[in-house]
């Protein structure tokens, strides 16, 4: 069966300057150890590539089951700066939650 991020859990966001942040909060603990062991920096910045240079900083907060990710060097300079059409952040965390988690995993 595939599964995506969105199915167990959601996002919010936001941008300043050429950086967004997106908050990956779980609805249950186990989704939290779900998205701990899957949604690596490495597998954000692959989905985000076309649009960020990154480097792709995660932070933990499992006491609110949250990851947080910093994307870093968004291409263009960021919402005050380019021309790309609805480069928000808040529109960002749609994608972040149409990555498809593995089947497989341990948790």
């Amino acid at each position: 069966m595939r599964r995506r991020v969105y199915d167990i859990a959601h996002a919010r966001a936001g941008d300043k300057g050429n950086s967004i942040n997106i908050a990956v909060i779980a609805r249950k603990d186990s989704g939290y150890y779900e998205l701990l062991e899957y949604l690596t920096p490495e597998i954000v910045f692959k989905t985000f590539s076309h649009l960020a240079d990154g480097p792709v900083k995660r932070y933990e907060l499992p006491n609110i089951l949250s990851l947080n990710f910093l994307i870093n060097n968004l291409k263009g300079g960021g919402v005050t700066n380019t021309l790309a059409m609805d480069t928000h952040g808040k529109s960002l965390s749609y994608l972040m939650l149409s990555i498809e988690l593995p089947s497989n995993l341990s948790v």
